[in-house]
Formats: structure tokens, C-alpha cells, sequence
């Protein structure tokens, strides 16, 4: 029904933004990530203009409309409602937690630890989380990017295991916006010899944030 607001920040709140769009106060639930990026400016006599990106949840006992700072976090909190055994609450609480980035790291990572740190969230409904969503992650945002890496890398990588390793951390890159070009020539650059997956994305992640 709505696919964002934009109007004066009445209130602000943990977990509540109210928009005053129109003369008409919308309450919305927001998550930490999104009351984090909202103006700085809170308590001035003339509220900040914003915009947040909306779900509208229709239940027996209401109506809850949910609000995000950023389209990437509203598609998050959308794929996070399709896993069995995950509502809104269990959605809004992961994504307080982690920033869309971070928690699509997370996913492609397997690190259910971090999932599982959320409030209300145990260890397996992150294991649940990760099993519905990872395939889904890496069709969404690498599409038919989705790399072989035979002769891809300049080292020879002689084990399936390993290709596997890299093709999976290529894939990861690409979720958290980088090109696939970007990805595999940081990849050339590192020695993944006795890496785990999260080590070789956390070591390109490194080398990606210093160019």
C-alpha cells in the first residue's frame, strides 16, 4: 500500500519514528540501523524532513507499519520474514543488530554466531536463516555473475575444495556491492592457502577498503 513516507520526524525513539506527513502522524517500528541513520538535528524546534521505505503488516490484532532507511534494508527485512519461524520482530531484531551488509555477510559466511546474537534469536533460527536465505542472497544480487573460478586465478588452485572457497567468497564480494571484476583481482592478490571462507572475505575486504 505504501512504498514510503516522507514528511517532518515528529518523534524519534528506540524502535518508533513518527512521520507528520500531510498533518497526519504515522507511527512506524523502526530498527537500530535506521534510527541510527536518521538527522542528527533530533531536538531542534523544526523537525528534519525525512523519508523511510515502509511494510505494511496486517494482522488479526492490527496493523504495524514498519519503516527503513534504505531500500537494501527494507529487501533485507523482506527476506528475513520468508524463513519459516521468523516474524517481523525476529526480522527488525537482526537487522538492529547488523547493518544489511553485515548480515548478508553473515549469511554467505555461515557465521550463525553472529546471527544468533540478535535478541530472540538462537542458534537455530540463525541456522534456519542461513539455510533459506543463502542461495536466495547470492542468486539476487550476483545473478549470472556467479563465478567458475577455473582460470580465474592466477595462483593454481589444484583442490575442488579450494576453487569452491574462492567461487563462494567471489560470490560474498558481490552481495556486498562490489563488481565481479573488483572481486577476483583482490582474490589474485591474496594467498588463501589454510583459509577459511571468512578468512579470505575478511582479508579482501581489508585490501578493498584501502583503494
Amino acid at each position: 500500500m505504501f512504498y514510503y513516507l516522507s514528511g517532518k520526524l515528529a518523534r524519534l525513539e528506540n524502535g518508533i519514528a513518527v512521520i507528520d506527513a500531510g498533518g497526519v502522524g504515522y507511527k512506524l517500528t523502526i530498527s537500530g540501523t535506521t534510527y541510527d541513520a536518521m538527522p542528527p538535528n533530533r531536538s531542534v524546534k523544526e523537525p528534519p524532513t525525512v523519508l523511510l521505505y515502509t511494510h505494511m503488516a496486517v494482522r488479526e490484532d492490527g496493523v504495524e507499519l514498519f519503516g527503513f532507511a534504505t531500500e537494501t534494508e527494507l529487501a533485507s527485512f523482506k527476506l528475513l520474514i520468508t524463513v519459516s519461524g521468523v516474524g517481523p520482530k525476529a526480522a527488525m531484531s537482526i537487522l538492529s543488530l547488523l547493518s544489511p551488509e553485515k548480515f548478508a555477510l553473515a549469511v554467505c559466511t555461515e557465521d550463525k554466531k553472529t546471527i544468533a546474537k540478535a535478541n530472540g534469536i538462537g542458534p537455530k533460527t540463525a541456522a534456519r536463516i542461513i539455510l533459506e536465505l543463502k542461495d536466495k542472497l547470492m542468486k539476487e544480487h550476483a545473478g549470472e555473475g556467479l563465478t567458475s573460478f577455473s582460470g580465474s586465478v592466477s595462483s593454481p588452485v589444484s583442490s575442488p575444495a579450494a576453487r569452491g572457497k574462492l567461487s563462494e567468497a567471489t560470490d560474498a564480494l558481490i552481495v556486498l556491492g562490489y563488481s565481479k571484476a573488483e572481486a577476483l583481482n583482490v582474490l589474485k592478490t591474496i594467498n588463501t592457502d589454510g583459509m577459511d571462507l571468512e578468512e579470505i572475505i575478511r582479508a579482501a575486504l581489508k585490501k578493498l577498503m584501502k583503494y
